[in-house]
């Protein structure tokens, strides 16, 4: 037996992105607007309630307006905007940050996608404070390496256009005002009682990101080894199908390894990191940005949501 689908943004790189990963499904009826009325609201607002599952790929207003159209009370929303991260009537879309966010999902008919910088950070650091790892008021600094294909259809066009401007041929650190969209998600999802500090850096190649997260064993109460710490991410990942925590390698094996951020492109999982040394502890996350840090994360919530293996359509 099959669902009915819509996609109210199906024209969006996010998306697209769902509707890949809904190929060769027949489990799924998709509800498909015409071009024509792709901004009709009457019309959005008709398919959305035909529908048992409602994807928002829109702006955060857009979003705010589309729930507002929801009159049958039936419908399950999945929402891949920033509108509804932090809200708590609404489940967050990481099922395997714990248990009781997995059962959230399944429950409930609100679920918010998680942004993709955000997935990266919150697997590594919402892990550290739940275990005691670091306290909630601990001072966190991110990183993050990021393609191109999450700044939207107009970045896209200039950085694949004839005309692209010579600097964008080098990696660009943006959000330096350190307001990023990601921070309020963030800082709540993660447990911290302080919003971290962020230095997104925007790259010349397609999609796939790592962020990466130091830490100073010398500032912790507790004293961890690095061994510790990997154990500790084993143990907190045990049995996700689309999380996998990466041996533990030695010194040696660190010197010669490059981590690169693009290795992901077009999967669905998230891998783990932990480098470095017992006073210096690097801890790393990679992704791509359109798998598991949006469209890839959408349907696994979906999956869930049907109550059918989580990893349809995305293995």
């Amino acid at each position: 037996m099959s669902v009915k689908v819509y996609i109210d943004g199906q024209e969006g790189t996010t998306g697209l992105k769902i509707l890949e990963r809904f190929e060769g499904r027949n489990d799924i009826e998709l509800i498909r607007i015409s071009e024509e009325k792709r901004k009709d609201s009457k019309e959005r607002a008709r398919l959305i309630n035909m529908s048992d599952y409602t994807f928002l790929c829109l702006p955060d207003a857009a979003s705010r307006e589309a729930v507002s159209f929801i009159e049958n009370e039936n419908v399950r929303i999945i929402d891949a905007s920033t509108a509804h991260r932090t809200n708590p009537e609404w489940a967050y879309g990481f099922p395997e940050l714990s248990e009781a966010h997995r059962s959230k999902i399944v429950n409930s008919k609100r679920v918010a996608v998680p942004g993709c910088y955000a997935s990266g950070f919150n697997a590594i650091v919402y892990p550290l404070v739940a275990n005691g790892i670091i306290p909630a008021d601990f001072p966190v600094f991110a990183y993050a390496t990021s393609g191109y294909s999450g700044a939207g259809k107009k970045a896209i066009a200039v950085y694949e256009g004839e005309e692209k401007p010579y600097e964008y041929n080098s990696p660009r650190q943006y959000a330096l005002s350190q307001e990023h969209k990601h921070l309020p998600e963030m800082q709540a999802i993660s447990g911290l009682s302080h919003k971290p500090m962020f230095n997104p850096i925007i790259c010349d190649y397609f999609s796939g990101m790592v962020v990466s997260v130091p830490l100073q064993t010398r500032m912790l109460a507790n004293s961890v080894t690095a061994k510790q710490v990997y154990e500790m991410y084993a143990k907190h990942y045990s049995g996700a199908k689309l999380v996998e925590v990466k041996p533990l390698m030695s010194l040696e094996e660190q010197k010669s390894f490059f981590l690169a951020s693009n290795t992901l492109s077009g999967q669905n999982k998230l891998e783990l990191f932990v480098f470095g040394n017992d006073e210096q502890i690097l801890l790393a996350a990679r992704l791509d940005n359109l798998g598991k840090g949006a469209s890839g994360a959408a349907v696994q919530c979906l999956n869930i949501m049907m109550g059918i293996d989580e990893t349809t359509g995305l293995v």
